[in-house]
């Protein structure tokens, strides 16, 4: 069996990302750059003020000199020029004036009738934004894959950029497998389950800006499983959940077999989760997820959210991992990686503590509702004593830091 980083690399090393396609800016909101973007002009695009006052001569201003007014310029003004011995009242963002190399603020005069007197001392370069302090032309601001946030659009449209250049936006086809699943609006009948996967899965693709395909429920037959695989074989990328363990009707792999996919690997070495397949049918990455809700939860966040973001383009896949302090002791077996729900907090110390939110069992699907993180346990481990720190990622895209 692969080790949880193996089999993550091994995935990352198979997908490519997806091909450009131009939308219009606020379209490419959240969504990866595909190219560096590189400085059409200067930021600020020209010398002005940084505050409301007066723009003045530096080599005029002693504290208490007297200084008529002679001008007014706003924000968008047409460009004046201040006299020797004399000052031009200044809005914030209006170009600096000729002659002058200060501003001072309306809080630093004494305003008298057409003219002021200086309260303090005005050195040259006071209060100034000057021409490309922030961005000269050619600068490289946003790198190739960066995902673009509001901060990142606000420079884009600052350079008159209507349009972005972005990854597409992957296609992902969800199918879920078993005679006992029923659609969250059928009636129920003794035994069933409801398909309650697809539903996740399509929440997690969403969530990170993917589209996803929901192809409803496969049987445990092989016509039903035929059908259903050779449809989402048509996207860009095809999960699958439940059919991929040891029983005799785990007909999934052997489907997909059937159909061209190559296996890459099947088995995992980690809890919950070790019944996880990979394969690519050409260009197309096969993920077969177990059928457990918290597992194919836990699995789809640690090996496919990372490829999909890949293939979307973004430069930062991984999410990163903080140490953290467990307030309780875990026992658990030796011999593979646990993937721990844990709840996250900071302490008054500024110190990360976590603690298991509840049963760590694969069924109890209220700990996925709590758990604010993963704990990674490592393999060789048996136990951890309260107080020892481990390897903790957050769940969730809004908590993932570095995105």
């Amino acid at each position: 069996m692969l080790s949880f980083h193996q089999a993550r690399q091994q995935i990352l090393d198979a997908v490519q990302p997806l091909a450009l396609e131009k939308v219009p800016l606020l379209d490419a909101a959240g969504r990866a750059v595909a190219e560096d973007v590189m400085a059409s002009q200067s930021l600020p695009a020209f010398d002005n003020s940084a505050m409301d006052g007066y723009a003045v001569r530096a080599v005029d201003c002693q504290v208490g000199s007297v200084l008529p007014v002679k001008g007014y310029l706003p924000a968008g003004g047409s460009p004046v020029t201040v006299a020797p011995g004399s000052a031009v009242k200044i809005m914030t963002g209006a170009p600096l004036p000729a002659g002058a190399d200060a501003i001072v603020p309306f809080e630093e005069t004494e305003e008298q009738p057409e003219q002021i007197r200086l309260l303090g001392t005005v050195k040259s370069g006071d209060h100034i934004r000057w021409k490309g302090e922030d961005i000269r032309p050619g600068d490289r601001v946003i790198a190739a894959g960066t995902v673009l946030r509001p901060a990142e659009i606000s420079l884009l449209a600052s350079f008159s950029m209507s349009t972005v250049r972005v990854r597409r936006r992957v296609r992902v086809a969800i199918l879920s497998t078993g005679d006992e699943l029923q659609e969250i609006d059928e009636l129920r009948f003794e035994g069933s389950v409801v398909n309650s996967n697809s539903w996740a899965l399509a929440a997690a693709v969403r969530e990170i800006g993917g589209v996803p395909l929901m192809l409803g429920i496969a049987r445990d037959n092989l016509e039903s499983l035929r059908e259903k695989l050779i449809d989402g074989l048509q996207a860009d990328v095809l999960i699958t959940s439940a059919g991929v363990s040891a029983g005799d009707r785990d007909l999934v792999r052997e489907v997909l077999d059937e159909l061209g996919v190559v296996q890459q690997f099947w088995k995992i070495n980690i809890k919950p989760g070790k019944p996880t397949a990979f394969g690519m049918k050409e260009t197309v990455p096969v993920f077969s997820l177990p059928g457990n809700p918290v597992s194919t939860m836990i699995t789809f966040e640690e090996f496919v959210r990372p490829a999909l973001l890949k293939m979307m383009g973004h430069r930062v896949v991984l999410k990163p991992l903080f140490k953290a302090k467990l307030q309780e002791p875990v026992k658990k077996r030796a011999g593979r990686l646990q993937l721990m729900r844990v709840a996250v907090e900071l302490n008054s110390a500024g110190e990360l503590l976590v603690a298991s939110p509840g049963d760590q069992n694969t069924g109890i699907l209220r700990t996925m509702i709590y758990a604010t993180g993963i704990a990674l346990l490592e393999a060789e481990r048996d136990f951890y004593a309260a107080g020892e720190q481990v390897d903790v990622h957050l769940l969730g895209a809004a908590t993932a830091l570095g995105y």
